[in-house]
């Protein structure tokens, strides 16, 4: 009986030890827990911050550009009052930058020929305005302002350099010391590049914009957004609140289920063949591109509804009902708007993943170079993501520093509509 009694609170010592380092292990696996967390969010925000600060890197330039003011004059012998448009007003202001800088062209006008690829094609639209609006101009001296060409402009920006070989960049030694002097002599300025939300696509990089583009974009999601949210939210709620329980309703669930992961592409071939070879749309519009982005946002927006329904306590519907309310009236006015900040949500998510969409768009035609500015739903227009695509895919290297700037554009628009999604589904929250 001794040697029991002084066993027991061994043993309970033993198991008082054991329990104390089972916790302890416990705790430090909890810590351990939350460390892996903060390190996966950690390197995730960081992978994010180094893919901004790459785009930013990269597109902030095309965010300014450079301008050359040069006084003109408007030699009567070489400018057609009747038709500026066709005087070669290039050439013209080529020949007296380099009489101004005391140089002597040689036989063939190679220098002049030199001299005229440091501006833009901006500069003689910008001239003819100025004498088709004032033809007394002609015999005078005017100071036309225009941007350089997009080489020069990259050399202002620091991005083709000197130390470059020269048969490794489009500009010369002696055009650089052009450039440079046309800088010193304080003919050449830097500003903000309000010209690149104000200008639809063009070939000439200095001169593209992505206004086109951004004006496309708000046309097809409004066309998607009109047709694909009232379609999926009524699907939801027929399948979810009033769809019997059987065999075919069961394969249309499955089958809404697997369209929610078909690559978007299929649906490209499907605007393709349905829309354009059938139905006879125009191609590369926004209605065809809204109508293609619609049915791949439908799947998603109506499993976000039926997932916001089933959400919504049974105690609610079985209240309503018993106070007299019809089945109808039970859905409309109590069970969708306590469901509405969810479906607002799946709306939201599938918009933004319309807006990104490029391989159904590229499969309709809105690849396509389209210069001006779109003015209906059936003319043809741009989209932000295709004119990333073309962009990036371009020749020339300014449209680079473009393309990174268009993802930025890209990225506010989508910042911009997903808050504005979210305060209405605020709103829904704060109502109900």
């Amino acid at each position: 009986m001794t040697d029991t009694a002084h066993d027991t609170p061994v043993a309970d010592a033993v198991r008082v030890d054991r329990l104390r380092a089972g916790l302890k292990r416990r705790y430090a696996r909890e810590t351990r827990f939350r460390l892996y967390g903060l390190l996966a969010i950690g390197v995730a925000v960081g992978f994010l911050l180094l893919l901004l600060g790459r785009i930013i890197d990269q597109g902030h330039t095309a965010f300014y550009a450079n301008t050359v003011t040069v006084p003109v004059y408007m030699d009567p012998a070489r400018v057609n009052a009747a038709y500026p448009q066709g005087t070669n007003f290039e050439q013209l202001v080529a020949e007296q930058q380099l009489r101004r800088m005391n140089i002597v062209d040689d036989a063939e006008g190679t220098k002049a020929d030199a001299m005229r690829r440091l501006f833009s094609s901006e500069l003689k639209f910008v001239a003819a305005e100025r004498i088709q609006r004032q033809p007394s101009l002609i015999g005078q001296t005017v100071t036309i302002a225009a941007p350089v060409s997009d080489d020069a402009d990259l050399y202002f920006k620091g991005k083709i350099k000197r130390d470059t070989p020269a048969d490794q960049r489009r500009l010369t030694d002696e055009q650089l010391n052009w450039l440079d002097e046309m800088k010193t002599a304080g003919q050449v300025s830097a500003h903000f590049n309000a010209g690149l939300f104000q200008r639809g696509d063009s070939t000439e990089p200095e001169l593209a914009g992505v206004l086109g583009a951004v004006i496309g974009s708000a046309m097809m999601l409004l066309v998607t957004a009109l047709i694909a949210i009232p379609l999926g939210v009524g699907a939801a709620l027929y399948l979810e609140e009033f769809a019997p329980k059987n065999r075919i309703t069961d394969i249309i669930e499955v089958n809404i289920n697997n369209l929610a992961a078909v690559p978007s592409i299929i649906y490209g071939l499907l605007g393709l063949a349905l829309f354009i070879n059938w139905m006879h749309l125009p191609r590369a519009s926004p209605l065809v591109g809204g109508l293609v982005l619609a049915l791949m946002a439908l799947p998603t927006i109506i499993i976000a509804t039926r997932s916001s329904l089933k959400a919504v306590p049974p105690s609610i519907r079985e209240a309503a009902l018993a106070m007299g309310a019809s089945k109808t009236q039970t859905v409309f006015q109590h069970t969708l708007p306590l469901a509405m900040p969810g479906v607002m949500t799946g709306a939201i998510i599938s918009m933004a993943h319309a807006l990104g969409e490029t391989a159904p768009l590229l499969l309709i035609g809105m690849v396509s170079f389209v210069p001006g500015l779109p003015h209906s739903l059936v003319e043809p227009a741009g989209a932000l993501p295709s004119l990333v695509y073309i962009w990036e895919n371009a020749s020339e290297r300014a449209f680079h520093e473009r393309t990174a700037a268009a993802i930025l554009v890209l990225l506010a628009f989508m910042i911009v509509m997903n808050a504005a999604a979210i305060l209405l589904r605020r709103r829904f929250e704060r109502r109900w």
